[in-house]
């Protein structure tokens, strides 16, 4: 039965149409918002070298041509896959093998040839370079956008408009408790009306403050809606779908750069509760794969182009966090299909540059890569792990509540009429955000700088309400302040934190998913640093008042300073960000690299597995991987196990009421024929038999292969008309005198297709097609072809028996 295509009930195919894969850059994005590729729109224009046949109608005859020889000259198209279409790399990792091997015996030929050589062996190293500068640059450029256009909401700087105002202020010799009062630095209430006092102040502020953040983020939408549909969300599902070897054409393309990065800085400006470090990830990896346009190597190999791919996703974590290795084990742990060791080693070499190249451009002006750097001095108690444990267990609940709440959310916007109005919705969020936003000051500052007050800790000169205890101490050592009692002002803070812990909560999971670029990393981290650092405080004030208990007896005297409120708050950032996306080893080391915080890594650890087991026993799936499922996405998860006693047999097709299965035979099939069952079917590929009768299996011919080479020879060679036999064997069969030439085709059939036999057990063939990453499997009896598997036939499969609709995979 071959391959389906793209699920054909949706209004956006185009029988017989296909694209060239060497140009994802070359797509044009076309406005409309929805990501469910259902648009007629999505259809992306031809490279320029395919010569321009957009729709196979089988004519198109020159007699004039040369004879050619289909055998030895590739033609431009062939083996290159449609939209919407899964690679299959097990042919993709052969042809780059045989070029290595022809470059490889070349070299010793000529100096040229082992300078092409050289050179072929670096251009992998060099693209690493170039990925890590662009991202490290792009990253830069976005953190300083945002802040500044972050600190436009509630005032401007009069030394320069392009002054944040952290930078406003630099040169005026203000003590740390008047930072917010330098003279260069305005609120809109100070320059309109000339006084920043009052009620009527008040309000002008609070009404500037909605009117930005509304403007900021309709731009961003209207930006995303207008030129580039696949700029919006955060891009992890989608890379994630894309490494794991499915097409979609335009998702890392220029165009989606340039808006993604745009908008990008807007919607983290706009104050909505959403993070940059996701998208980031995205930007890198399209970076990656425009730069890859550079090279011969990886433009004309998918495969070899997902391996670069891997790598600009750790440039991406790199850059968003701050954090190399983090940002390599998040590549391998989270998001990467396919990831051999020279990935690992090329990924390592792509976050150094880029991380490197943010640390040069110093966005944030204090000399580290992360804003919220922290330096704790005391260790932590092992009775400490309990608190630690509790925070995990919050951290699990949360991310199981946020996932199911958000998948609901995204699933009603999909299938009602929420969907059609995005900008609406945008704005309605925005407009919700800001208003309940600017009363409390924990959630009017950016999420960025309420985590980095959170994980702070407390010193002698802090201003912060967080740090307002009661000070009855005569002396200290150094910068250890011993426990002290929490004065009115952390009361007022614990309030106000409580109030942005339940308003985070609640806003993020109608954000996530919007038509603007959204990430997850920082509103996950700051509803467990809010929770952590109350559950710190608390902590620290039963410590303080009952220091004589035993448990605190042994190890926190009175006039010590033995409980941390910050570190808690790291902790409970590392417990939320892992419920919501599952991560463990990756998220340690993203949490100690993006503190600094090298000797905490056993209550994150602790915390992490914690918030895992807790939010695994709830719902397996992480937030990335339910969304791949909402979306219909083919992605075939490698971690999950399939435990079923099924075989073969019961998966393929034809099933026992269906129509026998659609083949090509070797060498008694005309054109016209072939042609018939092309324009009949829509089947991505065809298995080749010796003859209908005997059904032995010859080799997979894929349909957008034959129609580029019947459409070629039907102009370029002569005497090829409908009644023309196609053969695919060495030798053309005998003919009588009078019949018109004949067309060889051997070198499109696959003549090694994967097959098992038809009482080979699922288990099997879910792990040939996971490991192998294959797209298609034939099934045969005694050496006969009786009938096929695709991959779309085993997601359909895993989704049946675990009760879910099959009709939900879409693509192929």
């Amino acid at each position: 039965m071959g391959l389906e295509a793209l699920a054909m009930d949706q209004k956006g195919y185009r029988r017989g149409s296909f694209q060239s894969s060497t140009s994802d850059e070359d797509m044009l994005e076309i406005a409309g918002a929805s990501l469910d590729f259902s648009m007629a729109d999505d259809d992306p224009p031809l490279d320029r070298e395919m010569g321009g046949f957009s729709s196979y109608d089988g004519g198109g005859m020159n007699g004039t041509s040369t004879m050619m020889d289909f055998l030895e000259e590739p033609l431009p198209g062939v083996g290159t896959y449609e939209d919407f279409n899964t690679i299959d790399w097990v042919r993709e990792k052969s042809r780059d093998r045989d070029r290595h091997r022809e470059i490889t015996s070349r070299s010793k030929e000529s100096t040229w040839a082992l300078i092409h050589s050289v050179s072929d062996a670096f251009s992998g190293w060099l693209l690493m370079l170039l990925i890590g500068l662009l991202a490290g640059s792009l990253a830069g450029l976005i953190d300083i956008s945002a802040h500044w256009m972050t600190d436009l909401k509630e005032g401007v700087c009069l030394a320069g408009f392009w002054f944040n105002h952290e930078h406003c202020c630099w040169k005026y010799n203000t003590t740390f408790t008047d930072r917010d009062k330098c003279p260069e630095w305005k609120s809109w209430s100070q320059l309109i009306l000339g006084h920043g006092e009052g009620a009527f102040a008040y309000i002008l502020n609070y009404f500037m403050y909605v009117i930005w953040a509304l403007l900021f983020s309709l731009l961003a939408v209207l930006l995303v809606k207008g030129f580039a549909p696949y700029a919006c969300g955060s891009g992890i599902p989608e890379i994630k779908t894309i490494l794991s070897g499915f097409i979609i054409r335009g998702y890392l393309g220029k165009w989606t750069l340039i808006i993604k990065t745009i908008t990008l800085v807007l919607a983290v400006s706009s104050g909505l509760s959403l993070g940059k470090e996701g998208p980031l990830v995205h930007v890198a990896c399209c970076c990656g794969n425009i730069l890859c346009h550079l090279f011969t190597k990886y433009r004309k190999n998918e495969a070899k182009r997902r391996e670069v791919l891997s790598a600009a996703a750790a440039a991406g974590v790199s850059v968003a966090f701050g954090a190399p290795i983090g940002g390599v084990l998040f590549s391998l742990e989270e998001v990467s299909y396919y990831f051999p060791l020279k990935t690992l080693w090329r990924s390592f070499f792509a976050a150094l540059v880029a991380a490197f190249t943010l640390r040069s451009i110093n966005p944030f002006g204090n000399s580290r890569l992360v804003l919220f750097y922290v330096e704790f001095h005391m260790p932590w108690h092992l009775l400490e792990l309990v608190p630690f444990i509790l925070l995990g267990i919050f951290g699990g609940l949360w991310g199981a509540f946020f996932i199911r709440s958000n998948i609901a959310w995204c699933r009603r916007r999909k299938t009602t009429k929420l969907g059609k109005y995005p900008v609406l919705e945008v704005f309605v969020v925005t407009a919700i955000t800001a208003v309940l936003a600017f009363p409390n000051e924990y959630t009017r500052m950016s999420t960025s700088e309420l985590i980095s007050e959170l994980f702070n800790d407390c010193g002698i000169l802090d201003s912060s309400k967080l740090c307002e205890y009661v000070n009855d101490f005569n002396s200290t050592k150094g910068d250890d302040l011993p426990d002290r009692a929490a004065g009115p002002g952390v009361y007022t803070a614990m309030w106000q934190l409580a109030l942005a812990l339940i308003m985070k909560v609640f806003i993020t999971i109608f954000t996530f998913g919007m038509k603007v670029p959204s990430g997850l990393f920082i509103p996950s981290m700051a509803v467990g640093a809010i929770a952590g650092r109350l559950l710190g405080v608390a902590v620290e004030q039963l410590a303080y008042y009952h220091h004589d208990w035993a448990i605190f007896s042994g190890w926190c005297s009175q006039g010590a300073d033995c409980i941390t409120p910050g570190l808690y708050a790291m902790v409970g950032a590392a417990a939320c960000l892992g419920g919501v996306t599952r991560m463990t080893v990756s998220l340690v080391v993203i949490m100690f690299e993006l503190t600094g915080g090298l000797e905490y890594i056993v209550p994150l650890m602790a915390a992490a597995m914690t918030s895992k087991w807790v939010a695994d026993a709830i719902g397996r799936e992480g937030i990335y991987d339910a969304h791949i499922r909402l979306n219909g996405y083919p992605f075939l998860e490698a971690k999950e196990e399939f435990s079923h006693k099924t075989l073969a047999m019961d998966v393929m097709r034809p099933r026992r009421n269906d129509p026998p299965l659609t083949v090509i035979t070797q060498d008694s099939m005309t054109v016209e024929d072939v042609e018939t069952i092309i324009n009949e079917t829509t089947y991505s590929g065809y298995p080749v038999v010796v003859s209908r009768e005997s059904q032995r299996l010859v080799g997979f011919v894929l349909r957008r292969d034959l129609i580029i080479s019947i459409e070629n020879a039907r102009k370029k060679q002569d005497g090829i008309v409908s009644t023309s036999i196609i053969y695919f064997t060495d030798h053309s069969p005998p003919l009588p005198p009078s019949s018109p030439s004949m067309l060889k085709l051997r070198s499109i059939l696959d003549l090694s297709p994967f097959t098992v036999t038809d009482q080979t057990p699922m288990e099997i063939v879910v792990d040939i097609f996971r490991k192998l990453g294959l797209r298609q499997c034939l099934v045969t009896h005694n050496g006969k072809l009786l009938g096929i598997i695709t991959k779309k036939d085993v997601l359909k499969h895993i989704a049946q028996l675990a009760n879910q609709d099959p009709d939900s995979i879409l693509f192929n």
